[in-house]
């Protein structure tokens, strides 16, 4: 029987098995071993491990005898010689961002995949860590937004007057972008959005929001539904609109990532200066150096009455249904690896392709 083996995240509020999957493994004929506490930060414990037949077990134990690795973010630079050789290790290890545990993974005697690497192909939909992620901090990004900003969302009647409803300016019509779209719009807020991808348009008007189109910009089929680097004309162009739009804004959100790079700067600090005293902006970018001016990663700055708050992770703040998603994606990630047993691993397919860490060969030159 093989087994697999739960590491728990100090990172992230997040585990890679919530006692809801675990018999998803156990009718498969796998045995879990989840280490001790594993479960603590997103709110599951030991004892509802245990009822549904997983076992809870020392990390040295789960790392000594898994088959299978499951994780969020890391795993130890030294623990990776505790590792049973070929095992495979499965976490989200911002793949596309060269470091020390990268290069180890890369290295090491086990089979690394990173599902942050995960193709945007509909086959991979089920599995997509990012997307799911995203869709739930773009649902916080907005919960967040109306409980700084000191006002209502919707248009409220009241007999001493009528109050307007709230301004929302997304920035970013991704898998956060959208959601935080749709949850803005339940609330009653007005909502315009910015994407530098005019292929959004119609699904961000759906959703009832203004779509703000700067045009000239560039756009690339091979981004696989990310943002591209822009032309610094386009750039200033985009400035100057969103300084004015944001002006005007109550709440701001932005959402702006070009994986393995820098986030591009969209909120100038002469916008921030600009906005209205009690408004709110919440940049989702902070952790890849942020959208806007003056932000922080895991901080609130204030400046003349504008809240800048900075979390790249805001899902973080939902471990319970984080940790539920993360473990289904997972498991549909499992599940076709090993669809045709572990000895038919499909190595040839793209999903497998583009998420196993290992060591690119030196093309050789000949003369």
């Amino acid at each position: 029987m093989m087994i697999i083996g739960v590491l728990k995240c100090t990172e992230e509020n997040l585990v890679a098995i919530v006692p809801k999957v675990v018999s998803k493994y156990t009718k498969g004929g796998f045995e879990i071993l989840v280490e001790r506490g594993a479960g603590e930060a997103s709110h599951y414990t030991d004892d509802e491990y245990e009822e549904v037949g997983a076992k809870v077990a020392p990390r040295a134990e789960i790392l000594a005898q898994s088959g299978i690795l499951l994780t969020v973010t890391s795993i130890g630079l030294d623990e990776l010689k505790l590792v049973k050789k070929g095992a495979m290790i499965v976490g989200k290890f911002n793949g596309r961002v060269e470091s020390d545990l990268l290069t180890a993974l890369k290295s090491a005697d086990a089979h690394a995949f990173s599902l942050d690497l995960l193709p945007r192909s509909t086959i991979a939909q089920s599995m997509d860590v990012l997307s799911s992620l995203a869709s739930l901090s773009g649902y916080k990004a907005v919960l967040l937004g109306a409980d700084n900003f000191g006002g209502y969302f919707p248009m409220m009647t009241t007999s001493a007057g009528t109050i307007p409803p709230a301004k929302v300016l997304i920035i970013g019509a991704g898998v956060a972008g959208l959601q935080a779209i749709a949850t803005a719009k339940r609330l009653g807020a007005v909502v315009e959005v910015f994407d530098v991808r005019s292929a959004v348009k119609e699904e961000v008007e759906s959703l009832g929001a203004k779509f703000v189109e700067v045009e000239g910009a560039q756009e690339s089929a091979a981004a696989g539904g990310y943002a591209i680097q822009q032309t610094e004309e386009y750039i200033e162009k985009q400035k100057t609109l969103i300084h004015q739009t944001a002006a005007k804004a109550d709440v701001v959100i932005t959402t702006a990532n070009i994986p393995g790079r820098k986030a591009p700067l969209l909120i100038e600090e002469r916008t921030v200066n600009a906005m209205k005293p009690g408004s709110v902006i919440i940049d989702m970018a902070t952790a890849s150096g942020g959208n806007v001016a003056l932000s922080k990663d895991n901080a609130t700055v204030e400046v003349n009455g504008v809240k800048i708050i900075g979390d790249t992770k805001l899902y973080n703040h939902m471990g319970s249904q984080s940790s539920f998603v993360y473990s289904n994606n997972i498991y549909n990630f499992l599940n076709f690896l090993l669809k045709e047993g572990i000895e038919n691993i499909p190595y040839e397919n793209e999903i497998v392709t583009n998420t196993l860490l290992k060591v690119e060969k030196e093309e050789t030159v000949s003369a």
